[in-house]
Protein backbone atom coordinates (compact mmCIF):
# COMPACT_ATOMS: atom_id res chain seq x y z
CA UNK A 1 0.00 0.00 0.00
CA UNK A 2 1.26 3.42 -1.22
CA UNK A 3 0.22 6.71 0.82
CA UNK A 4 -1.32 8.59 -1.71
CA UNK A 5 -2.66 11.80 0.28
CA UNK A 6 -3.95 13.14 3.61
CA UNK A 7 -6.64 15.05 4.38
CA UNK A 8 -7.08 17.61 7.55
CA UNK A 9 -10.19 18.52 8.58
CA UNK A 10 -11.60 20.47 11.72
CA UNK A 11 -13.45 18.30 13.93
CA UNK A 12 -15.10 18.45 17.25
CA UNK A 13 -17.05 22.16 17.06
CA UNK A 14 -15.99 24.16 19.30
CA UNK A 15 -13.64 22.09 21.48
CA UNK A 16 -11.03 21.92 18.65
CA UNK A 17 -9.47 19.94 17.05
CA UNK A 18 -8.39 17.64 13.43
CA UNK A 19 -9.79 14.22 12.33
CA UNK A 20 -6.74 13.23 9.95
CA UNK A 21 -7.38 10.94 6.97
CA UNK A 22 -5.05 8.86 5.65
CA UNK A 23 -5.54 7.65 1.94
CA UNK A 24 -3.98 4.59 0.15
CA UNK A 25 -3.70 3.64 -3.54
CA UNK A 26 -6.17 1.15 -2.71
CA UNK A 27 -8.86 3.30 -1.69
CA UNK A 28 -8.16 2.71 1.68
CA UNK A 29 -8.67 5.50 4.30
CA UNK A 30 -7.35 5.75 7.85
CA UNK A 31 -8.50 8.41 10.29
CA UNK A 32 -7.33 9.46 13.70
CA UNK A 33 -9.03 12.26 16.09
CA UNK A 34 -7.25 14.30 17.99
CA UNK A 35 -8.71 16.84 20.29
CA UNK A 36 -6.74 19.83 21.30
CA UNK A 37 -5.28 19.88 24.76
CA UNK A 38 -4.91 22.65 26.76
CA UNK A 39 -1.12 22.62 26.30
CA UNK A 40 -0.88 20.36 23.14
CA UNK A 41 -0.50 23.33 20.79
CA UNK A 42 -2.40 21.48 17.96
CA UNK A 43 -2.66 23.33 14.73
CA UNK A 44 -3.60 22.15 10.74
CA UNK A 45 0.39 22.54 10.11
CA UNK A 46 1.00 19.62 12.85
CA UNK A 47 -2.08 17.63 12.71
CA UNK A 48 -0.44 15.10 10.15
CA UNK A 49 2.64 14.37 12.71
CA UNK A 50 0.78 14.55 15.78
CA UNK A 51 -1.53 11.72 13.83
CA UNK A 52 1.48 9.63 12.69
CA UNK A 53 2.64 9.31 16.04
CA UNK A 54 -0.70 8.33 17.45
CA UNK A 55 -0.44 5.79 14.39
CA UNK A 56 2.64 4.52 15.79
CA UNK A 57 2.02 3.92 19.21
CA UNK A 58 -1.27 2.08 18.03
CA UNK A 59 0.80 0.06 15.46
CA UNK A 60 2.66 -0.81 18.23
CA UNK A 61 0.73 -1.99 21.02
CA UNK A 62 0.46 -5.04 21.74
CA UNK A 63 -2.87 -6.68 21.69
CA UNK A 64 -4.59 -8.30 24.32
CA UNK A 65 -7.78 -10.83 24.23
CA UNK A 66 -11.08 -8.82 24.14
CA UNK A 67 -9.37 -6.06 22.50
CA UNK A 68 -11.92 -6.03 19.83
CA UNK A 69 -14.59 -5.89 21.80
CA UNK A 70 -16.34 -2.44 22.98
CA UNK A 71 -15.00 -1.84 26.66
CA UNK A 72 -17.56 -1.66 29.07
CA UNK A 73 -19.60 1.93 29.96
CA UNK A 74 -18.17 3.10 25.89
CA UNK A 75 -21.46 2.92 24.41
CA UNK A 76 -22.78 5.76 22.69
CA UNK A 77 -23.61 8.99 24.05
CA UNK A 78 -27.34 8.18 23.84
CA UNK A 79 -27.13 4.63 25.67
CA UNK A 80 -24.78 6.59 28.60
CA UNK A 81 -27.05 9.48 29.22
CA UNK A 82 -24.60 12.01 28.16
CA UNK A 83 -26.55 14.78 27.59
CA UNK A 84 -23.90 16.96 27.42
CA UNK A 85 -22.10 14.85 24.75
CA UNK A 86 -25.05 14.51 22.38
CA UNK A 87 -25.20 18.53 22.52
CA UNK A 88 -21.67 18.73 21.32
CA UNK A 89 -22.21 16.19 18.80
CA UNK A 90 -25.55 17.75 17.75
CA UNK A 91 -23.57 21.14 17.70
CA UNK A 92 -21.29 19.74 15.38
CA UNK A 93 -23.29 18.19 12.93
CA UNK A 94 -24.99 21.25 12.70
CA UNK A 95 -21.95 23.25 12.13
CA UNK A 96 -21.02 20.88 8.76
CA UNK A 97 -24.30 21.38 7.39
CA UNK A 98 -23.65 24.97 7.36
CA UNK A 99 -25.26 27.42 5.20
CA UNK A 100 -26.85 24.43 3.12
CA UNK A 101 -29.43 24.32 6.65
CA UNK A 102 -30.38 28.37 6.10
CA UNK A 103 -33.35 28.54 3.90
CA UNK A 104 -33.39 28.90 -0.06
CA UNK A 105 -33.85 32.96 -1.04
CA UNK A 106 -35.07 33.25 -4.51
CA UNK A 107 -35.78 36.51 -6.13
CA UNK A 108 -37.98 36.94 -8.94
CA UNK A 109 -38.62 40.30 -10.88
CA UNK A 110 -40.71 40.51 -14.05
CA UNK A 111 -39.99 43.65 -16.35
CA UNK A 112 -42.83 43.55 -19.38
CA UNK A 113 -41.33 44.10 -22.61
CA UNK A 114 -43.49 46.34 -24.11
CA UNK A 115 -47.54 47.24 -23.59
CA UNK A 116 -50.43 47.02 -25.43
CA UNK A 117 -52.76 49.38 -25.96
Amino acid sequence: MQLVGTQVIPAYGSKGGFTVEFVGDGGEVVSVQIKSDRGQQLNRLNAVEKAREVMRRFATAPIREGDNERPAGLGNARSRGDEEEMEEQLDEGLEGTFPASDPVSITHTAIPKGSKH
